[in-house]
């Protein structure tokens, strides 16, 4: 690993995971122009965590309390036995068979999996090593951030200082505005209709209703 080349992470690779700088390799200066072709690279991409190796991760967990759950059955059934064999207590002794450990344990296993999200670790608790964990806090924390500052969702890294970006931008929130007006419009031209319908039922059932009334009193 030479020349600031290194890996996310040593494990697999047979290295320390340090990087250490090439002493026989030139440095190469940046001129003006290569400093003014900087702006046009593209930002940097936060990486996205790996769903599978965290819900690996998390089913992992599940197992790990399973086993905990398994061996503190068994532990509970060896003490109970002994204590039988001793020819003490035997009437409380409740020791329990392989087959009664295996339901239980397999009624935890079934609880936890229906609801894997809450075995996932907290920002705090998570190791340097668990690189896909850090991420997948990572980017909860800039959703958070995001909503907090009313960020789109479409939001890119730099549309604020592409001028054709913006210009776009503006054309296509001005159709979109033109487009609301002309239907709020419509609607409102649709709604004088149904009014005016309303008024000529109401006078023709109100000019019924009095000639009925007139026939009646004659």
């Amino acid at each position: 690993m030479y020349n600031g080349i290194g890996l996310t992470t040593p494990r697999g690779s047979g290295t320390n995971g340090y990087v250490m700088r090439n002493l026989s390799a030139l440095r190469v200066h940046e001129t003006a122009a290569d400093r003014a072709a900087a702006w046009d690279v593209a930002p940097p991409k936060h990486r996205e965590p790996d769903e599978a190796i965290l819900e690996h991760e998390r089913k992992r967990k599940v197992e790990v309390k399973c086993l905990e759950l398994q061996l503190q059955l068994e532990d509970d059934g060896r003490v109970d036995l002994n204590v039988c064999m001793n020819g003490s207590l035997t009437s409380h002794s409740n020791s329990l068979d392989e087959a009664t450990i295996e339901t239980r344990v397999d009624e935890l296993r079934t609880t936890l999996n229906k609801d894997l999200a809450s075995l996932a670790s907290s920002a705090k608790k998570l190791k340097p090593s668990d690189t896909h964990g850090i991420a997948a806090a990572k980017k909860a924390e800039l959703d958070k951030m995001a909503r907090a500052l009313g960020t789109r969702s479409n939001y890119t890294e730099g549309d604020a200082f592409d001028r054709e970006k913006q210009e776009e931008n503006k054309m296509r929130r001005m159709v979109e505005r033109e487009e609301r007006e002309r239907k709020r419009e419509e609607d409102k031209l649709k709604w004088l209709e149904q009014k005016q319908k309303w008024e000529a039922d109401k006078r023709e059932r109100d000019r019924l209703r009095r000639r009925e009334e007139d026939r009646i009193r004659r």
